[in-house]
């Protein structure tokens, strides 16, 4: 049955792919901006810059960046410790290390930003 409906041996079929090429469609336009403000950016000092970040549209875009970004990074290294960790207590523990690190990556990110911004 599990092959009628297209599962693999992980019970979760191609929802993961989906959400890496999801998050992978969103973060090209979302790192193109980036990388164009990036440029725009340089050499400016932190009142220019605290300036940049206090304009709305610039601190979406960032958390944006980010939230994409870290669910990109949580969903591929998931998949990459469910293929190669073979020893459960091992791919559990590294699951959750996993998941903490991405909501802690994109919170302190964020929080950077929002101050920043705010």
């Amino acid at each position: 049955m599990a092959r009628a409906r297209g599962l693999g041996s992980a019970h979760t079929g191609v929802s993961e792919w989906w959400r890496q090429r999801l998050t992978a469609v969103a973060l090209v336009p979302l790192c193109l901006w980036f990388g164009a403000s990036l440029i725009s950016l340089t050499g400016a000092d932190h009142a220019h810059f605290a300036a940049w970040m206090a304009e709305p549209l610039h601190a979406v875009g960032l958390l944006l960046v980010i939230g994409a970004a870290s669910y990109h990074l949580k969903v591929g290294l998931d998949v990459v410790i469910e293929d190669y960790v073979h020893t459960e207590w091992a791919k559990v523990t590294l699951l959750v290390v996993n998941g903490f690190g991405a909501v802690t990556m994109a919170a302190v990110s964020a929080f950077a930003v929002l101050k920043l911004a705010l």
